[in-house]
Protein backbone atom coordinates (compact mmCIF):
# COMPACT_ATOMS: atom_id res chain seq x y z
CA UNK A 1 0.00 0.00 0.00
CA UNK A 2 1.14 3.86 -0.66
CA UNK A 3 0.98 6.51 1.42
CA UNK A 4 -0.52 9.08 -0.96
CA UNK A 5 -2.73 8.49 -3.58
CA UNK A 6 -1.09 7.83 -7.09
CA UNK A 7 -3.64 9.67 -9.66
CA UNK A 8 -2.30 6.33 -12.30
CA UNK A 9 -2.20 3.34 -9.76
CA UNK A 10 -4.39 4.46 -7.13
CA UNK A 11 -3.39 3.19 -3.61
CA UNK A 12 -2.98 -0.54 -4.78
CA UNK A 13 -0.94 -0.09 -7.47
CA UNK A 14 -3.42 -1.25 -10.00
CA UNK A 15 -3.83 0.68 -12.93
CA UNK A 16 -6.92 3.14 -12.83
CA UNK A 17 -9.38 2.75 -15.37
CA UNK A 18 -8.82 6.38 -16.65
CA UNK A 19 -5.08 5.88 -17.25
CA UNK A 20 -5.20 2.27 -18.92
CA UNK A 21 -4.44 4.63 -22.45
CA UNK A 22 -2.03 6.54 -21.08
CA UNK A 23 -0.13 3.80 -19.26
CA UNK A 24 -0.12 1.05 -22.13
CA UNK A 25 1.25 4.13 -24.38
CA UNK A 26 4.06 4.84 -21.57
CA UNK A 27 4.93 1.04 -21.79
CA UNK A 28 5.19 0.77 -25.47
CA UNK A 29 7.03 4.19 -25.93
CA UNK A 30 10.91 3.99 -25.22
CA UNK A 31 12.25 6.55 -23.02
CA UNK A 32 14.42 7.15 -25.60
CA UNK A 33 11.81 8.99 -27.30
CA UNK A 34 10.06 10.44 -24.89
CA UNK A 35 13.61 12.52 -23.84
CA UNK A 36 13.26 13.18 -27.53
CA UNK A 37 9.65 14.57 -27.50
CA UNK A 38 10.27 16.50 -24.13
CA UNK A 39 13.58 18.43 -26.19
CA UNK A 40 10.76 18.85 -28.81
CA UNK A 41 8.39 20.62 -26.39
CA UNK A 42 11.17 22.93 -25.22
CA UNK A 43 12.21 23.94 -28.24
CA UNK A 44 8.31 24.54 -29.45
CA UNK A 45 7.93 26.96 -25.88
CA UNK A 46 11.32 28.57 -26.54
CA UNK A 47 10.19 29.35 -30.14
CA UNK A 48 6.94 30.59 -29.17
CA UNK A 49 8.01 32.62 -26.27
CA UNK A 50 6.51 31.25 -23.81
CA UNK A 51 8.54 32.71 -20.58
CA UNK A 52 7.53 33.50 -16.91
CA UNK A 53 9.28 36.27 -14.72
CA UNK A 54 11.31 35.35 -11.47
CA UNK A 55 12.06 38.38 -9.47
CA UNK A 56 14.78 37.92 -7.03
CA UNK A 57 16.81 40.32 -5.11
CA UNK A 58 16.19 43.49 -7.29
CA UNK A 59 16.55 41.60 -10.71
CA UNK A 60 14.35 40.32 -12.92
CA UNK A 61 15.16 36.75 -14.79
CA UNK A 62 12.60 35.02 -17.73
CA UNK A 63 12.59 31.88 -17.63
CA UNK A 64 11.11 28.74 -19.59
CA UNK A 65 8.41 27.07 -17.92
CA UNK A 66 9.31 23.14 -17.53
CA UNK A 67 6.63 21.59 -19.26
CA UNK A 68 5.98 17.66 -18.64
CA UNK A 69 5.17 15.48 -21.41
CA UNK A 70 3.32 12.82 -19.57
CA UNK A 71 -0.73 14.52 -18.96
CA UNK A 72 -2.96 14.02 -15.56
CA UNK A 73 -5.97 12.71 -16.46
CA UNK A 74 -9.61 12.63 -14.92
CA UNK A 75 -12.35 10.62 -16.14
CA UNK A 76 -15.97 12.34 -17.01
CA UNK A 77 -17.50 11.78 -13.07
CA UNK A 78 -14.59 13.12 -11.25
CA UNK A 79 -14.52 16.51 -13.40
CA UNK A 80 -18.53 16.91 -13.49
CA UNK A 81 -17.84 16.27 -9.68
CA UNK A 82 -15.29 19.17 -9.54
CA UNK A 83 -16.91 21.70 -11.47
CA UNK A 84 -20.83 21.14 -9.61
CA UNK A 85 -18.04 22.17 -6.50
CA UNK A 86 -16.19 25.10 -8.33
CA UNK A 87 -19.10 26.99 -9.60
CA UNK A 88 -20.76 26.56 -6.03
CA UNK A 89 -17.89 27.94 -4.55
CA UNK A 90 -17.14 31.12 -6.69
CA UNK A 91 -21.40 31.93 -6.50
CA UNK A 92 -20.73 32.04 -2.60
CA UNK A 93 -17.41 33.75 -3.13
CA UNK A 94 -19.01 36.65 -5.47
CA UNK A 95 -22.29 36.53 -2.98
CA UNK A 96 -19.51 37.75 -0.30
CA UNK A 97 -18.26 40.09 -2.10
CA UNK A 98 -21.17 42.30 -2.90
CA UNK A 99 -22.16 41.60 0.61
CA UNK A 100 -18.91 42.97 1.75
CA UNK A 101 -19.35 46.19 -0.32
CA UNK A 102 -23.23 45.97 0.52
CA UNK A 103 -25.47 45.46 3.57
CA UNK A 104 -22.85 42.80 5.43
CA UNK A 105 -25.23 40.52 6.37
CA UNK A 106 -22.59 38.02 6.94
CA UNK A 107 -21.46 40.74 9.81
CA UNK A 108 -24.78 40.97 11.51
CA UNK A 109 -25.11 37.14 11.55
CA UNK A 110 -22.23 37.18 13.78
CA UNK A 111 -20.36 35.07 10.93
CA UNK A 112 -17.15 37.56 10.24
CA UNK A 113 -16.80 41.29 11.90
CA UNK A 114 -16.20 44.73 10.54
CA UNK A 115 -12.92 44.36 11.46
CA UNK A 116 -12.23 41.63 9.25
CA UNK A 117 -13.33 43.09 6.59
CA UNK A 118 -12.41 46.90 7.06
CA UNK A 119 -8.43 46.15 8.26
CA UNK A 120 -8.03 43.74 5.53
CA UNK A 121 -5.67 45.34 3.31
CA UNK A 122 -7.51 44.46 0.17
CA UNK A 123 -10.63 46.61 1.12
CA UNK A 124 -11.40 49.13 -1.19
CA UNK A 125 -13.31 51.61 0.49
CA UNK A 126 -13.97 53.28 -3.08
CA UNK A 127 -16.10 49.90 -3.80
CA UNK A 128 -18.95 50.45 -0.99
CA UNK A 129 -22.02 50.49 -2.35
CA UNK A 130 -21.16 50.30 -5.92
CA UNK A 131 -23.37 48.14 -8.10
CA UNK A 132 -21.80 46.09 -10.49
CA UNK A 133 -22.95 44.27 -13.63
CA UNK A 134 -25.34 41.09 -12.73
CA UNK A 135 -23.70 41.36 -9.30
CA UNK A 136 -20.70 39.72 -10.08
CA UNK A 137 -17.36 40.80 -8.80
CA UNK A 138 -14.29 37.91 -9.73
CA UNK A 139 -15.50 37.37 -13.23
CA UNK A 140 -11.89 35.51 -13.53
CA UNK A 141 -11.12 33.10 -10.72
CA UNK A 142 -8.54 30.26 -10.11
CA UNK A 143 -9.30 27.97 -7.30
CA UNK A 144 -6.54 26.12 -6.60
CA UNK A 145 -7.19 22.01 -6.13
CA UNK A 146 -5.12 18.86 -4.44
CA UNK A 147 -6.23 15.41 -3.91
CA UNK A 148 -5.45 13.04 -1.57
CA UNK A 149 -7.75 10.25 -2.00
CA UNK A 150 -9.99 8.06 -5.08
CA UNK A 151 -12.92 10.80 -3.71
CA UNK A 152 -11.19 13.26 -1.88
CA UNK A 153 -10.64 16.64 -3.59
CA UNK A 154 -9.28 19.81 -1.29
CA UNK A 155 -9.57 23.35 -2.37
CA UNK A 156 -5.94 24.81 -1.22
CA UNK A 157 -6.77 28.54 -2.12
CA UNK A 158 -8.99 31.07 -3.83
CA UNK A 159 -7.40 33.56 -6.97
CA UNK A 160 -9.92 35.81 -6.97
CA UNK A 161 -7.35 38.84 -8.06
CA UNK A 162 -5.72 38.43 -11.13
CA UNK A 163 -5.36 35.01 -11.50
CA UNK A 164 -2.98 33.29 -14.20
CA UNK A 165 -1.89 30.53 -15.64
CA UNK A 166 -4.73 29.72 -18.51
CA UNK A 167 -2.14 30.15 -21.08
CA UNK A 168 0.01 27.92 -20.11
CA UNK A 169 -2.83 25.38 -19.82
CA UNK A 170 -3.90 26.56 -23.61
CA UNK A 171 -0.05 25.95 -24.89
CA UNK A 172 -0.05 22.60 -23.20
CA UNK A 173 -2.81 21.29 -24.94
CA UNK A 174 -0.92 22.66 -28.43
CA UNK A 175 2.28 21.18 -27.65
CA UNK A 176 0.75 18.00 -26.71
CA UNK A 177 -1.67 17.55 -29.62
CA UNK A 178 1.33 18.66 -31.88
CA UNK A 179 3.84 15.77 -30.20
CA UNK A 180 1.36 12.65 -29.72
CA UNK A 181 -1.35 13.13 -31.73
CA UNK A 182 -1.30 9.47 -32.30
CA UNK A 183 -2.44 8.99 -28.39
CA UNK A 184 -4.88 11.68 -29.00
CA UNK A 185 -6.75 9.54 -31.75
CA UNK A 186 -6.87 6.13 -28.88
CA UNK A 187 -8.12 8.83 -26.07
CA UNK A 188 -10.92 10.51 -25.85
CA UNK A 189 -10.20 13.86 -24.20
CA UNK A 190 -12.48 17.11 -24.03
CA UNK A 191 -10.85 19.97 -25.31
CA UNK A 192 -9.95 23.65 -23.77
CA UNK A 193 -9.69 25.55 -26.58
CA UNK A 194 -12.88 27.56 -26.61
CA UNK A 195 -11.24 29.26 -23.66
CA UNK A 196 -10.44 32.40 -25.47
CA UNK A 197 -13.66 32.57 -26.68
CA UNK A 198 -15.58 31.53 -23.56
CA UNK A 199 -13.42 34.24 -21.55
CA UNK A 200 -14.64 37.19 -24.48
CA UNK A 201 -18.46 36.08 -24.00
CA UNK A 202 -18.26 36.18 -20.29
CA UNK A 203 -16.54 39.71 -20.90
CA UNK A 204 -18.88 41.18 -23.13
CA UNK A 205 -21.96 39.81 -20.95
CA UNK A 206 -21.24 42.08 -18.33
CA UNK A 207 -20.64 45.63 -20.17
CA UNK A 208 -22.30 48.62 -18.57
CA UNK A 209 -25.37 49.79 -20.16
CA UNK A 210 -26.50 46.45 -21.88
CA UNK A 211 -24.13 47.54 -24.28
CA UNK A 212 -24.70 44.98 -27.77
CA UNK A 213 -21.35 45.79 -29.43
CA UNK A 214 -18.75 46.74 -26.53
CA UNK A 215 -15.27 47.50 -26.77
CA UNK A 216 -12.99 45.02 -24.81
CA UNK A 217 -9.31 45.57 -24.12
CA UNK A 218 -6.85 43.67 -21.86
CA UNK A 219 -5.07 45.79 -19.62
CA UNK A 220 -1.50 45.26 -18.80
CA UNK A 221 1.61 46.98 -16.90
CA UNK A 222 3.62 46.19 -19.47
CA UNK A 223 6.63 43.15 -20.73
CA UNK A 224 7.94 43.71 -18.18
CA UNK A 225 5.72 41.78 -15.58
CA UNK A 226 5.76 38.20 -15.39
CA UNK A 227 2.64 37.43 -16.90
CA UNK A 228 3.36 39.43 -20.07
CA UNK A 229 3.26 36.16 -22.04
CA UNK A 230 -0.04 35.57 -20.94
CA UNK A 231 -1.74 39.02 -21.27
CA UNK A 232 -0.68 38.87 -24.62
CA UNK A 233 -1.63 35.72 -25.94
CA UNK A 234 -5.27 36.36 -24.26
CA UNK A 235 -5.24 39.57 -25.97
CA UNK A 236 -4.37 38.24 -29.51
CA UNK A 237 -6.55 34.84 -28.88
CA UNK A 238 -9.74 37.01 -28.23
CA UNK A 239 -9.01 39.16 -30.95
CA UNK A 240 -9.22 42.19 -28.48
CA UNK A 241 -6.74 45.27 -28.01
CA UNK A 242 -3.78 45.18 -25.13
CA UNK A 243 -2.92 48.23 -23.95
CA UNK A 244 -1.43 50.03 -21.13
CA UNK A 245 -2.51 52.37 -19.20
CA UNK A 246 -1.06 55.61 -21.23
CA UNK A 247 -2.86 54.37 -24.12
CA UNK A 248 -6.28 54.96 -22.52
CA UNK A 249 -8.09 57.98 -21.35
CA UNK A 250 -10.60 59.14 -19.33
CA UNK A 251 -13.77 62.04 -20.47
CA UNK A 252 -17.01 62.86 -19.02
CA UNK A 253 -16.49 59.77 -16.81
CA UNK A 254 -15.75 57.48 -19.82
CA UNK A 255 -13.16 55.41 -20.70
CA UNK A 256 -11.58 55.87 -24.20
CA UNK A 257 -8.74 53.77 -26.26
CA UNK A 258 -6.23 56.04 -28.16
CA UNK A 259 -6.29 54.59 -31.57
CA UNK A 260 -4.78 55.97 -35.36
CA UNK A 261 -8.57 56.74 -36.01
CA UNK A 262 -9.09 58.85 -32.95
CA UNK A 263 -10.71 58.18 -29.68
CA UNK A 264 -12.26 54.95 -29.43
CA UNK A 265 -14.81 53.91 -26.05
CA UNK A 266 -14.01 51.10 -24.25
CA UNK A 267 -16.75 49.00 -21.94
CA UNK A 268 -14.78 46.58 -20.39
CA UNK A 269 -12.01 46.18 -19.25
CA UNK A 270 -10.19 42.97 -18.29
CA UNK A 271 -7.27 44.25 -16.25
CA UNK A 272 -3.88 42.83 -15.19
CA UNK A 273 -2.90 45.33 -13.24
CA UNK A 274 -3.06 45.29 -8.81
CA UNK A 275 -5.87 47.45 -7.49
CA UNK A 276 -2.79 50.27 -6.14
CA UNK A 277 -1.60 50.74 -9.51
CA UNK A 278 -5.12 51.26 -11.16
CA UNK A 279 -6.11 54.69 -11.19
CA UNK A 280 -3.48 57.75 -9.33
CA UNK A 281 -6.16 59.66 -8.60
CA UNK A 282 -8.09 57.32 -6.54
CA UNK A 283 -4.97 55.02 -4.92
CA UNK A 284 -1.40 54.84 -5.67
CA UNK A 285 -0.17 58.68 -6.58
CA UNK A 286 2.86 57.31 -8.18
CA UNK A 287 1.43 54.79 -10.58
CA UNK A 288 2.22 55.26 -13.97
CA UNK A 289 0.80 52.05 -14.70
CA UNK A 290 -3.06 52.92 -14.40
CA UNK A 291 -5.43 55.33 -15.99
CA UNK A 292 -6.23 58.93 -14.30
CA UNK A 293 -10.07 58.94 -13.17
CA UNK A 294 -10.98 55.49 -13.98
CA UNK A 295 -12.10 54.78 -10.36
CA UNK A 296 -14.49 57.86 -11.08
CA UNK A 297 -15.64 56.36 -14.69
CA UNK A 298 -16.44 52.80 -13.00
CA UNK A 299 -18.18 54.32 -9.77
CA UNK A 300 -20.69 56.15 -12.49
CA UNK A 301 -21.18 52.58 -14.49
CA UNK A 302 -19.71 53.67 -17.70
CA UNK A 303 -16.98 50.86 -17.66
CA UNK A 304 -16.55 47.37 -16.31
CA UNK A 305 -13.57 45.95 -14.82
CA UNK A 306 -12.92 42.72 -14.46
CA UNK A 307 -12.27 42.00 -11.85
CA UNK A 308 -12.85 44.06 -9.73
CA UNK A 309 -11.36 46.08 -7.52
CA UNK A 310 -11.55 44.85 -3.85
CA UNK A 311 -11.98 41.28 -5.08
CA UNK A 312 -8.66 40.26 -3.58
CA UNK A 313 -10.31 40.22 0.06
CA UNK A 314 -12.32 36.92 -1.40
CA UNK A 315 -9.15 34.74 -1.28
CA UNK A 316 -6.96 35.77 1.85
CA UNK A 317 -5.92 32.94 3.51
CA UNK A 318 -7.16 33.69 6.77
CA UNK A 319 -10.98 34.33 4.76
CA UNK A 320 -10.53 31.35 3.23
CA UNK A 321 -11.27 29.12 6.13
CA UNK A 322 -14.67 30.88 6.47
CA UNK A 323 -15.69 30.02 3.10
CA UNK A 324 -17.54 26.60 3.60
CA UNK A 325 -19.32 28.97 5.83
CA UNK A 326 -20.13 31.46 3.52
CA UNK A 327 -21.89 28.40 0.86
CA UNK A 328 -24.00 27.73 3.77
CA UNK A 329 -25.02 31.01 4.74
CA UNK A 330 -25.48 32.76 1.23
CA UNK A 331 -26.63 29.31 -0.88
CA UNK A 332 -27.70 27.48 2.01
CA UNK A 333 -26.38 24.38 0.77
CA UNK A 334 -23.90 21.80 2.08
CA UNK A 335 -19.90 23.00 0.39
CA UNK A 336 -19.32 20.05 -2.43
CA UNK A 337 -15.28 20.50 -2.28
CA UNK A 338 -14.20 20.45 1.05
CA UNK A 339 -11.47 23.70 2.92
CA UNK A 340 -7.95 22.23 4.33
CA UNK A 341 -8.00 22.79 8.24
CA UNK A 342 -6.92 25.75 9.00
CA UNK A 343 -5.29 27.19 12.44
CA UNK A 344 -5.30 31.02 12.21
CA UNK A 345 -2.25 32.19 14.39
CA UNK A 346 -4.10 35.38 15.11
CA UNK A 347 -6.03 32.92 17.66
CA UNK A 348 -3.53 32.56 20.99
CA UNK A 349 -4.81 28.70 21.26
CA UNK A 350 -3.96 28.18 17.97
CA UNK A 351 -0.85 29.96 18.00
CA UNK A 352 0.17 27.84 20.78
CA UNK A 353 -1.04 24.42 18.64
CA UNK A 354 0.71 25.58 15.85
CA UNK A 355 4.15 26.66 17.67
CA UNK A 356 3.68 22.93 19.13
CA UNK A 357 3.63 21.53 16.32
CA UNK A 358 5.49 22.98 13.38
CA UNK A 359 7.43 19.92 12.42
CA UNK A 360 4.00 18.60 11.12
CA UNK A 361 2.91 21.96 9.31
CA UNK A 362 2.74 23.63 6.45
CA UNK A 363 2.72 27.37 7.79
CA UNK A 364 1.78 30.47 5.46
CA UNK A 365 1.76 33.93 4.67
CA UNK A 366 -1.91 34.93 4.84
CA UNK A 367 -1.48 36.95 2.18
CA UNK A 368 1.66 35.54 0.59
CA UNK A 369 1.61 33.32 -3.00
CA UNK A 370 4.06 31.99 -5.43
CA UNK A 371 5.10 29.33 -2.71
CA UNK A 372 7.03 32.36 -0.76
CA UNK A 373 7.15 33.09 3.12
CA UNK A 374 6.42 29.60 3.64
CA UNK A 375 7.49 26.72 6.38
CA UNK A 376 7.05 23.12 4.85
CA UNK A 377 7.41 21.40 8.99
CA UNK A 378 8.20 18.15 7.94
CA UNK A 379 11.12 18.89 5.22
CA UNK A 380 12.72 21.77 7.28
CA UNK A 381 15.68 21.60 9.59
CA UNK A 382 14.82 22.36 13.21
CA UNK A 383 16.95 25.57 12.84
CA UNK A 384 14.55 27.13 10.06
CA UNK A 385 11.76 26.15 12.63
CA UNK A 386 12.88 27.90 15.27
CA UNK A 387 13.40 31.25 12.81
CA UNK A 388 10.09 30.73 11.63
CA UNK A 389 8.68 30.49 15.51
CA UNK A 390 10.14 33.41 16.31
CA UNK A 391 7.89 35.08 13.26
CA UNK A 392 5.15 33.72 14.32
CA UNK A 393 5.22 35.09 17.65
CA UNK A 394 6.35 38.72 16.80
CA UNK A 395 3.29 38.98 13.98
CA UNK A 396 0.92 35.72 14.67
CA UNK A 397 -1.89 37.27 12.30
CA UNK A 398 -0.09 37.04 9.50
CA UNK A 399 0.25 33.60 9.21
CA UNK A 400 -1.88 30.34 9.19
CA UNK A 401 -0.93 26.77 9.38
CA UNK A 402 -2.33 23.89 7.75
CA UNK A 403 -1.47 19.66 7.62
CA UNK A 404 0.54 18.42 5.70
CA UNK A 405 -1.62 17.17 3.31
CA UNK A 406 -0.55 13.83 1.10
CA UNK A 407 -1.21 15.08 -2.16
CA UNK A 408 -1.77 12.91 -5.39
CA UNK A 409 0.81 12.19 -7.30
CA UNK A 410 1.47 11.77 -10.98
CA UNK A 411 3.70 9.98 -13.14
CA UNK A 412 6.17 12.38 -14.20
CA UNK A 413 9.14 12.30 -17.07
CA UNK A 414 12.24 12.60 -14.55
CA UNK A 415 15.82 12.19 -15.81
CA UNK A 416 15.37 9.41 -18.21
CA UNK A 417 12.22 7.66 -17.02
CA UNK A 418 8.72 8.11 -15.44
CA UNK A 419 8.36 8.53 -11.76
CA UNK A 420 5.48 9.66 -9.44
CA UNK A 421 5.90 13.25 -8.13
CA UNK A 422 3.25 15.50 -6.40
CA UNK A 423 0.60 17.63 -8.40
CA UNK A 424 -2.02 20.49 -7.89
CA UNK A 425 -5.08 21.51 -10.39
CA UNK A 426 -5.99 25.02 -11.49
CA UNK A 427 -9.00 25.10 -13.06
CA UNK A 428 -10.64 28.67 -14.23
CA UNK A 429 -14.14 29.31 -13.40
CA UNK A 430 -15.86 32.27 -15.62
CA UNK A 431 -18.19 34.37 -14.15
CA UNK A 432 -20.45 36.52 -16.62
CA UNK A 433 -24.24 38.21 -16.54
CA UNK A 434 -25.14 35.06 -18.38
CA UNK A 435 -23.77 32.27 -16.88
CA UNK A 436 -21.08 30.47 -15.77
CA UNK A 437 -18.28 28.81 -18.26
CA UNK A 438 -15.42 26.10 -17.03
CA UNK A 439 -13.30 24.67 -19.81
CA UNK A 440 -12.68 20.71 -18.85
CA UNK A 441 -9.25 20.88 -17.16
CA UNK A 442 -7.25 23.39 -15.79
CA UNK A 443 -3.35 23.73 -15.16
CA UNK A 444 -1.88 20.96 -13.51
CA UNK A 445 1.14 21.95 -11.65
CA UNK A 446 3.78 19.20 -10.71
CA UNK A 447 6.39 19.71 -8.44
CA UNK A 448 9.63 18.01 -10.25
CA UNK A 449 11.92 17.28 -7.35
CA UNK A 450 11.06 14.03 -5.45
CA UNK A 451 9.50 14.33 -2.74
CA UNK A 452 8.80 18.15 -2.95
CA UNK A 453 5.28 19.70 -2.17
CA UNK A 454 5.65 23.06 -3.88
CA UNK A 455 4.19 23.22 -7.49
CA UNK A 456 4.96 27.03 -7.79
CA UNK A 457 7.10 27.73 -11.39
CA UNK A 458 8.77 30.37 -9.19
CA UNK A 459 9.80 27.38 -6.61
CA UNK A 460 11.19 25.28 -9.72
CA UNK A 461 7.77 23.74 -10.23
CA UNK A 462 6.19 22.63 -13.89
CA UNK A 463 3.33 22.31 -15.26
CA UNK A 464 1.33 19.44 -17.31
CA UNK A 465 -1.74 19.28 -19.69
CA UNK A 466 -4.67 18.30 -17.81
CA UNK A 467 -7.13 15.90 -19.71
CA UNK A 468 -11.01 15.22 -18.74
CA UNK A 469 -12.41 12.18 -20.51
CA UNK A 470 -15.05 12.28 -22.09
CA UNK A 471 -16.32 9.13 -20.31
CA UNK A 472 -15.46 7.47 -17.45
CA UNK A 473 -12.96 5.54 -18.28
CA UNK A 474 -10.63 4.72 -21.86
CA UNK A 475 -12.67 4.45 -24.98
Amino acid sequence: MRDFFDDMHGTDGDIRAAYRTVAQWLAETPHETLATKREEAERLFRRVGITFAVYTEGADTERLIPFDIIPRVLDADEWAMLERGLKQRVAALNRFLGDVYGPREIVRAGKLTDAHIDSHPAYCAQMQGVQVPGGIYTHIAGIDLVRTGADEFYVLEDNCRTPSGVSYMLENRSVMMRLFPELFARVGVAPVARYPQDLLATLRSVAPGGEEDPCVVVLTPGQFNSAYYEHSFLADEMGVELVEGIDLLVSDKKVYMRTTDGLKRVHVIYRRIDDDFLDPLAFRADSVLGVAGLMEAYRAGNVTLANAPGAGIADDKAIYMHVPEMIRFYLGEEPILKNVPTWDCANEGALAYVLDHLEELVVKETRGSGGYGMLVGPHATKRAREAFAKKLRQSPSAYVAQPTLALSTCPTFAGDKAAPRHVDLRPFVLSGADGVRIVPGGLTRVALQDGSLVVNSSQGGGTKDTWVLRTNGDR
